[in-house]
């Protein structure tokens, strides 16, 4: 009877240990992994997915590889309504985000959708804004351009990777704010499916200024066919990029950072949210990632898991005061 008895002892002890150890390692993470960039190549989006994706490879967080798919639509609308229909329960699947996907979540302008629809697992750094214009410009310091403006707000025409009313969008028309900039609605914007179309179209001298963020320039500017005019950062950032000023430096309060992170399907599960949140806290500390980051003008800036939620959601309301007082929303 002892030895039965201990025996059974034994089987429940055994059972509820693996039972233990089966919820611990609950999600294991596919060979592979999905990464959807909300716009075309080339653009921040695009940069954050093969960047962190390469990371997560060389790392060892995947055997397999993490593959960049480009989404464009409706400033990021198309796959932010992708992740929330088609693929709300994928645990392998994470999407690129940043300020200009809670611009648009402020604005109204993903119908039907709020921040509560998906998971939001972290920030890998901030990409701060830039004003640019193509080498043969005649505007060559930001305060030519805003006085240009003050004296016709539709004298400049802007390009960005952002819908209209998006962040990019709305760096132009804070820093003309800043400047007292009159009748800020007039300012020309046109919006392109990611930055580096909209690039293209400064750089061939169709369009007279570019704004978006100092990761997707430094190709242009290592080549001379492009001019950023100001970094908007609080002071100047790292080498290389170094010689450029900031909006602050020429009189005009101005300045945008634009996190670059990751959201995933809301309804994937805590297991794998927790994996991923744990993984980019680790991705982050790397030096490969640090390397990334000095090379592509990223700064630090990192938050995640619950903090991430909450900061997520008081820039929504932010930047919807914002878009109010500048006259983009009602």
């Amino acid at each position: 009877m002892l030895n039965t008895l201990s025996l059974k002892s034994i089987l429940i002890s055994g059972a509820v240990a693996l039972t233990i150890a089966g919820q611990a390692h609950a999600y294991e993470p596919a060979r592979s992994a999905e990464c959807i960039a909300p716009a075309n190549p080339g653009g921040g989006w695009d940069f954050t997915c093969r960047s962190v994706g390469r990371v997560l490879v060389d790392q060892g967080y995947f055997k397999g590889n993490v593959q960049t798919v480009n989404m464009t639509g409706a400033g990021g609308g198309v796959a932010y309504a992708h992740t929330i229909s088609k693929r709300d329960k994928d645990d392998n699947l994470i999407v690129a985000a940043s300020t200009a996907t809670t611009t648009r979540l402020a604005q109204g302008q993903f119908p039907g959708m709020d921040s509560k629809q998906v998971k939001w697992i972290g920030t890998l750094g901030a990409d701060y804004g830039i004003i640019a214009v193509g080498k043969d410009s005649k505007y060559t310091n930001l305060t030519q351009l805003l006085d240009a403006l003050k004296s016709d707000p539709t004298s400049v025409k802007f390009a960005g990777g952002s819908a209209s009313g998006g962040w990019d969008h709305l760096k132009v028309l804070m820093t003309a704010q800043k400047a007292n900039v009159g009748d800020l609605p007039k300012v020309r914007y046109l919006a392109f499916s990611g930055g580096s179309e909209a690039l293209v179209q400064v750089v061939g001298g169709h369009v007279d200024a570019f704004t978006g963020d100092i990761s997707e320039v430094k190709g242009f500017m290592d080549s001379g066919d492009l001019r950023v005019l100001a970094v908007l950062s609080e002071e100047r950032l790292p080498e290389p990029f170094a010689a450029i000023p900031t909006a602050m430096e020429q009189g005009v309060d101005s300045v945008a950072p634009n996190w670059r992170g990751f959201y995933m399907p809301g309804n994937s599960s805590a297991e794998s949210y927790d994996w991923w949140v744990k993984t980019m806290d680790e991705l982050y500390k790397t030096e490969e990632w640090k390397d990334i980051m000095v090379k592509n003008g990223v700064m630090p800036f990192h938050k995640s898991g619950e903090e991430f939620t909450q900061f997520v959601n008081n820039q929504i309301l932010d930047i919807q005061i914002l878009s109010k007082d500048i006259g983009l929303i009602k």
